[in-house]
């Protein structure tokens, strides 16, 4: 099935040059250890900027994903607090060997689709692992999640707004202060990213008594207006799957 990719908005501000260029040496250095072998160390002085130019000229935009900062409960903060700093690697835990068939079919199309997107089998691998873990941890539909990373960010884990949201799922970095350790560069970490975002989410939706139209809105700091809800779920409906 061909993924539709759903804009919305305007285009918005690349990443912040001097940020942007940190991130991306740190990606040319970890990419010439992984495929560099032995020749690496011969190649790094030189190797390691030519892969930086190259991925800084291509650099990535995103889309605003604008939560606003809200007054919160102690308890709600608490709670969020909670399920964001829980350490625990994302282990996925299945009833029966049936459940764990059915999550390797899910795996193995989704991973046909993000082709495109995310060439590297390894990293598709562990993209859709943690969104699968995240998701049903948050008590979220995972082809829900796909939908919104696919509206936010188009699937750029550097990803980074004009009003600074961050990440696949384009997390607000006062997050970290709320309810966090108070660093925004983690949020440019996969887990840690999509913990947020899909934490973040859930409260939404339990403040919204369930209406996910309302907290999809919230979610992008437009409650109310159409526009975004509409765009995250024809994204949802490119991206579902029938067991």
């Amino acid at each position: 099935m061909e993924v539709v990719e759903v804009r919305r908005g305007a285009e918005i501000l690349p990443l912040d040059v001097s940020l942007r260029r940190k991130l991306i040496m740190s990606f040319a250095r970890s990419a010439l250890r992984r495929w560099g072998g032995i020749f690496a160390p011969l190649l790094r002085p030189i190797t390691c900027h030519v892969v930086a130019a190259v991925l800084f000229c291509c650099s990535f935009n995103a889309h605003a994903g604008n939560q606003k900062e809200e007054a919160m409960a102690d308890s709600v903060r608490l709670a969020l607090s909670k399920a964001i700093t829980d350490s625990r690697p994302p282990t996925l835990l299945f009833a029966d060997i049936k459940d764990r068939i059915k999550y390797l079919y899910w795996r193995g199309e989704m991973s046909e689709r993000l082709k495109v997107k995310l060439p590297d089998a390894q990293v598709r691998h562990e993209f859709l692992h943690t969104v699968w873990y995240e998701a049903k941890r948050a008590g979220l539909d995972p082809q829900m999640v796909l939908g919104l990373i696919q509206v936010e960010s188009g699937f750029h884990k550097y990803a980074f707004s004009s009003v600074g949201a961050r990440g696949y799922m384009q997390v607000m970095p006062f997050w970290t202060r709320v309810i966090g350790d108070g660093d925004p560069k983690k949020l440019f970490e996969m887990q840690t990213n999509l913990r947020y975002g899909c934490s973040v989410l859930r409260m939404y939706i339990d403040q919204e008594a369930g209406d996910l139209y309302l907290a999809l809105g919230r979610y992008n700091g437009s409650r109310g207006l159409p526009e975004y809800p509409n765009a995250v779920r024809a994204a949802w409906k490119k991206w579902d799957y029938k067991e």
